[in-house]
């Protein structure tokens, strides 16, 4: 019988195993540790890494004859009394940037669906000349957030918090610590020179904040064509039918080219990606998406109708509008990461991508939750009596890369991100109003479909060059993750 595993992860996590006479995922014979050893979490990590993990064959502590003995095996694994160190300096390969752990599964889990404690600000981090101070500008700011509420807009700086200074020491602690509260210090930028200022906003984190990802949805009038404009921050399944209903309005009102803005959107679901791609380009469901490579042991498993995606025609629930372009133009930088990467690779063989803004991310591999549940292969499954399968004295869960992602033309090699058509930055000194035609990123865009339409001077004279950012500092960060039946060979 064909076997499958049915892998959801967005807002409401899902798992199903088809019940069948063989087992699911199979693997060789592993060791096992000495049932006296202090060592749950690490045999865990070992042995989902060992199964799953994209990059195994090139780990030389995860092949499978590594241990010749389960004595060998556990004094290894006691080698290691930090779990967290043990993944990171261990178990992954040297060009692995993204895989992370998480002690608390659940909390993992959590930040997939795009629920995260918030208060609701975006912002970049950049540092002050060529000390160690920080300053941080406004990037947006969360519809319906604490934020909000308060004095504080895209665009504006800061350099303190609680009356301290930020540097690379210390902003980790400052910002993304446990202190729900907090005052940012401001700043004024004159000249090149960022200064402190007397104004200070005070904000809180809201817990189970979920950030709607359509920042701004509108279709604008440019010299008679109808751009749809779409500000899109984060990948999530659960506002699937919100995107739908978006590109509904856009085909009402017109449109016949679009703006894909991505600037901050570090991924997310790679199904929720495929449908966007499909509300760009058609519903041809014979076209190909894109097709998926995993390592060696788990790739000669799946079946070809599981490895390969194609374009789709229904969201699930209700069928696609798609606007049929042949050409679309996508803002990103290299704040754009995974999915926001893969709906313009997946599209490129199709219709003509005009990338605007910077080089991005290069993230090409996606990644599932695994858990301490062996029966089920480590994949983490939702359902309460599987849930009560997890063991309980080892909450760790892991969120490892395990496969890459090429499109319909083979291509997958952009480690390096995807260089822009036309390269331009943020300017700090004119980041301007998401959505507004005067936003210089926007009118750049614009430029390409009506020459002279903006009358800009595009100079930018203080880029906006951040080190780190506030989405990279959040258990979801700039992962890539799966949401359809996994299926397997007969």
């Amino acid at each position: 019988m064909k076997k499958c595993f049915f892998l959801f992860l967005g807002v409401s996590l899902f798992f199903l195993s088809c019940n069948s006479d063989d087992d699911g995922i199979q693997n060789g014979p592993t060791p096992n540790p000495d049932p006296s050893a202090n060592v749950i979490a690490q045999d865990f990590m070992w042995k989902a890494m060992n199964l799953w993990y994209f990059w195994q064959g090139d780990v030389a502590d995860l092949a499978d004859d590594r241990f010749a003995t389960d004595a060998e095996y556990t004094a290894y694994l006691e080698s290691f009394t930090d779990p967290e160190g043990f993944f990171y300096d261990t178990l992954l390969f040297g060009e692995d940037r993204f895989s992370f752990e998480n002690e608390n599964y659940e909390e993992l889990v959590s930040s997939l669906s795009g629920i995260s404690q918030s208060n609701g600000v975006e912002f970049g981090l950049g540092l002050i000349d060529d000390t160690n101070n920080v300053f941080g500008f406004v990037q947006y700011i969360w519809p319906g957030s604490d934020a909000s509420t308060k004095n504080i807009s895209r665009g504006e700086f800061f350099t303190r918090v609680d009356g301290v200074q930020l540097t690379t020491g210390n902003y980790r602690e400052l910002l993304f610590g446990d202190n729900s509260t907090y005052t940012l210090g401001m700043a004024t930028v004159s000249n090149g020179a960022i200064s402190d200022s007397a104004k200070e906003v005070t904000l809180t984190k809201i817990e189970d904040q979920v950030e709607d990802p359509i920042l701004v949805a509108k279709t604008l009038d440019v010299n008679g064509t109808k751009v749809a404009y779409l500000m899109y921050n984060r990948f999530l399944g659960s506002f699937n039918e919100d995107l739908n209903d978006a590109f509904a309005t856009f085909k009402a009102e017109g449109a016949t080219e679009l703006v894909l803005d991505v600037r901050y959107n570090p991924g997310g679901s790679v199904n929720t990606s495929r449908l966007l791609a499909s509300m760009i380009y058609g519903t041809n469901t014979s076209d190909v998406y894109i097709r998926q490579r995993w390592n060696d042991k788990i790739q000669a498993q799946l079946s070809d109708d599981f490895l390969t995606d194609y374009f789709a025609n229904s969201t699930g629930s209700s069928p696609i509008n798609s606007l049929n372009l042949s050409r679309v133009f996508v803002i990103a930088t290299e704040s754009s990461a995974s999915a926001s990467e893969l709906v313009m690779n997946g599209l490129a063989p199709y219709i003509d991508v005009i990338h605007i803004g910077e080089t991005t991310s290069g993230k090409n591999e996606f990644s599932i939750t695994l858990v301490d549940d062996p029966g089920n292969s480590f994949i983490y499954n939702s359902d309460r009596d599987r849930e009560g399968n997890i063991n309980p004295q080892n909450s760790w869960g892991l969120q490892p890369l395990v496969g890459r992602n090429e499109n319909a033309a083979g291509f997958f090699d952009y480690t390096s991100g995807l260089v822009p058509d036309i390269a331009i930055s943020e300017d700090l000194t004119n980041l301007g109003t998401l959505g507004e035609v005067s936003e210089p990123l926007l009118a750049r865009a614009l430029e390409e479909i009506a020459p002279g339409v903006t009358k800009m001077d595009f100079t930018v004279e203080m880029p906006a060059d951040a080190f780190t950012t506030s989405r990279i500092h959040t258990p979801v960060r700039d992962h890539m993750y799966l949401e359809k039946p996994l299926q397997l060979n007969k």
